[in-house]
């Protein structure tokens, strides 16, 4: 007999259009299509069909839930903000070289509006990270590194 192996879990990839859909219901936590569909409109000129084809697709893809109350569906995210943005992240880093990650970090540090607190939490991390970085990250663009391109 076979021994059937599952498939390793597809990671699910999200759209950005599909994003700006999951910060309005991260933020709200409960809402329904319509209530999407009318935030959406005060950011975006999206038609409705285009709104509810994302949270569609965002449905299928397991990212909302949604239950029917009282002739209407609610929808509500079934991940987390923050592991998600977490897992974002890491995977976008993931496709840039090794040896670069420090200096797209910097640039995203320098570009981008941050709190102060936020800025006391980096420094605090820098601090301990410091302490047992290597002196040099090594390229792992190419199977034996590239250090002498990059």
């Amino acid at each position: 007999m076979d021994t059937v192996v599952p498939k390793k879990e597809q990671k699910k990839e999200i759209s950005s259009a599909e994003w700006q859909i999951m910060r309005i219901v991260w933020t709200l936590n409960h809402v329904t299509s319509t209530e999407i569909i009318n935030l959406m409109q005060q950011k975006q000129s999206w038609s409705d069909s285009t709104i509810k084809t994302l949270i569609t697709r965002l449905t299928k893809k397991e990212f909302l839930s949604r239950k029917k109350e009282g002739g209407r569906y609610i929808y509500s995210a079934t991940v987390s903000e923050q592991d998600t943005m977490d897992e974002y992240a890491k995977s976008l880093f993931n496709d840039f070289c090794a040896h670069k990650t420090g200096s797209v970090l910097n640039e995203l540090i320098d570009s981008l509006e941050i709190s102060r607190n936020d800025i006391i939490t980096l420094q605090k991390t820098l601090d301990e990270k410091v302490k047992t970085a290597p002196e040099k990250v090594n390229c792992d663009c190419l199977p034996n590194g590239c250090d002498h391109m990059c």
